[in-house]
């Protein structure tokens, strides 16, 4: 199902009663044996999404106009510097996520969500298709005030409007570390495209992505 347009009618709602506001405070995201190179600024600001396999995820934000950088990682857990297999076990807390510094003048928060809420299922706990543990779950970490009250009121109306046929499960919770993954996992659909799980998996959503949202494409 396209969720576009009811998420298009909504932020626009929001945006014609001022509820949606440029985020100006960033977070810098903490990691203590694998540093992220990610590059947040006075002028940047930082979002941070789960949703399922981070390679899914990903891919999409790479393609987006005014992101500057995306990386995949693990976030929510109580583990230090856990490791692909420790995730996958479900046992570390964390979710595989992605971060992604973006310049709002480009692209706003509230465009990410729409994003967000579109290329992932936000009601099924725990699970996205196939791929199934708290690690997939679907959460938004928020850095700051204004992500966290916007992510909540985009909930709320989603649910109030019905858009979906099943209740909205996505988590609200502060941003505390990112750890960033192993370097084969860092933008893992372009450099294995042949691979079955991307030709199956991610480029189905790619297309519906792309179709939906040929307005934030950088290509365009």
């Amino acid at each position: 199902m396209n969720m576009r347009p009811a998420i298009s009618v909504l932020l626009f709602l929001m945006l014609v009663f001022g509820l949606v506001f440029r985020t100006t405070k960033t977070t810098q995201a903490k990691h203590v044996d694998k540093p992220s190179n990610m590059t947040t600024t006075q002028v940047n600001d930082t979002a941070t999404f789960a949703g399922g396999c981070f390679w899914c995820i990903d891919a999409i934000y790479r393609e987006i106009k005014g992101v500057v950088e995306v990386k995949s990682g693990y976030t929510g857990g109580k583990t230090v510097n856990p490791t692909y297999s420790e995730v996958c076990t479900g046992e570390t807390g964390h979710a595989e996520a992605v971060q992604i510094v973006y310049d709002p003048k480009k692209v706003s928060y509230a465009q990410l969500l729409e994003v967000f809420f579109t290329v992932h299922n936000p009601t099924t706990l725990n699970r996205q298709g196939a791929d199934v543990g708290t690690q997939y779950r679907s959460a938004i970490f928020y850095h700051n005030q204004a992500q966290k009250e916007l992510a909540e009121l985009v909930i709320q109306r989603l649910t109030e409007a019905g858009a979906y046929p099943d209740p909205i499960v996505t988590q609200v919770v502060p941003f505390k570390t990112f750890y960033v993954a192993e370097d084969y996992h860092q933008d893992y659909f372009e450099n294995n495209r042949r691979q079955p799980y991307c030709q199956m998996v991610i480029q189905p959503k790619m297309e519906k992505f792309e179709k939906a949202f040929k307005d934030l494409l950088k290509k365009n």
